[in-house]
């Protein structure tokens, strides 16, 4: 299981979203809890993103790396 970490941006966003919203993003965090790579809504991130993840939640875009190392 991963830990989420959220930038105090996202954090931000997070309390001030309407009720729906709410919702769908804790959804998206426990699923990036358990499997941070595979769900339809994540696509790995290419170029200048390599290494980083998008998981898509209506209009926002959750971007985000995965830290296989960390303890």
């Amino acid at each position: 299981m991963y830990e989420v970490l959220l930038h105090p941006d996202a954090q931000t966003v997070y309390v001030n979203a309407d009720k729906a919203l709410a919702k769908k993003i804790a959804r998206c965090l426990q699923q990036l809890e358990q499997t941070p790579r595979s769900h339809p809504n994540i696509k790995a991130l290419k170029g200048d993103y390599t290494g980083y993840y998008r998981y898509r939640i209506r209009d926002y875009r959750v971007i985000y790396s995965v830290d296989d190392e960390l303890v």
